[in-house]
């Protein structure tokens, strides 16, 4: 298996295992996201939202390489792309933050960008890697829908 192949499957393991520890934090504290009143219950329900995106990319981004796995070219070109995408998002949702900084909900403004991008991505990986341009199904069914 390419180094590259080894590389993106760590990072989807640790993207999916981050997910599952948010989970737990937010049961375990019988957290309430329909009626979250405070900033910090707000921002944990937004965090919630974002490890949900974050594990169903992973989802998508492995099957995407399972399903290529024959394609050491396109795997790296795939992982390529996912770093681009992570460096990207991360510094466009840095000046999301920056610019709510003086302001309680510089957080869920940040994390709800990170959302967005994360659906956005999951969606392109999908429609680039995962579906066919005949009426063959898809590898996965389209992702979920974008949060407004």
């Amino acid at each position: 298996m390419p180094v590259r192949s080894k590389n993106m499957r760590r990072i989807v393991l640790a993207v999916a295992g981050l997910s599952v520890a948010v989970m737990a934090m937010a049961e375990e504290s019988s957290l309430d996201c329909d009626h979250a009143m405070t900033t910090l219950d707000i921002n944990q329900c937004t965090a919630v939202q974002l490890e949900s995106a974050q594990s169903e990319l992973s989802q998508y981004v492995e099957a995407s390489v399972n399903h290529h796995v024959d394609d050491p070219e396109l795997l790296a070109a795939i992982e390529d792309s996912q770093q681009a995408w992570e460096a990207y998002a991360a510094a466009h949702c840095d000046a999301v933050h920056t610019q709510w900084r003086e302001g309680s909900i510089r957080g869920v403004m940040a994390l709800t960008c990170k959302t967005q991008l994360t659906q956005q991505r999951t969606h392109t990986v999908w429609e680039s890697f995962l579906t066919y341009m005949d009426s063959t199904p898809p590898v996965l069914p389209e992702p979920s829908r974008l949060i407004k």
